[in-house]
C-alpha cells in the first residue's frame, strides 16, 4: 500500500530549539494525536542546532489537505500552542512524497532529544 508522507522542515529562531521542542511534545503532539493524525517522526536535524523536522503520513493528498485544513483551522489549535510555536519559527518548507508500508514503518520512531 503506498501513503502520502510530508516532511516538514524548520528553520527555528536561533537558540529555540528546546524551547520548540517542548512545546511540540508537550502540546502539539497530544493534539495532532486528538486529531488523529498519523505522526510518523519528529526531532532535531542532526546537521545543525536550529533545525527541527516532522514527519506525518496521510493516506492520500486529499486526506493531508482536508485535515491540515481542519486541523489548522480548529480553535484548539488557534487559540492553544500556534502562537508560540510561529512565534519560534524563521522559515518551514515541506515535501511530500509516496512511499510504501514498508518505508514508512522504517521511518517510524526516530524522535530524539
Amino acid at each position: 500500500m503506498t501513503r502520502t508522507l510530508e516532511i516538514r522542515s524548520y528553520t527555528l529562531k536561533a537558540g529555540t530549539r528546546a524551547a520548540f521542542h517542548a512545546l511540540f511534545v508537550d502540546q502539539s503532539l497530544p493534539m495532532l494525536q486528538r486529531w488523529r493524525v498519523d505522526v510518523v517522526a519528529y526531532g532535531p536535524s542532526l546537521h545543525d542546532e536550529d533545525s527541527y523536522y516532522l514527519m506525518r503520513s496521510y493516506a492520500s493528498l486529499e486526506d493531508r489537505q482536508q485535515s491540515q485544513d481542519a486541523f489548522y483551522g480548529s480553535a484548539e489549535w488557534r487559540e492553544g500552542p500556534r502562537a508560540g510555536i510561529i512565534a519560534l519559527i524563521q522559515d518551514m518548507t515541506s515535501f511530500v512524497i509516496a512511499v510504501d508500508d514498508q518505508t514508512l514503518a522504517g521511518l517510524r520512531g526516530h524522535n530524539t532529544l
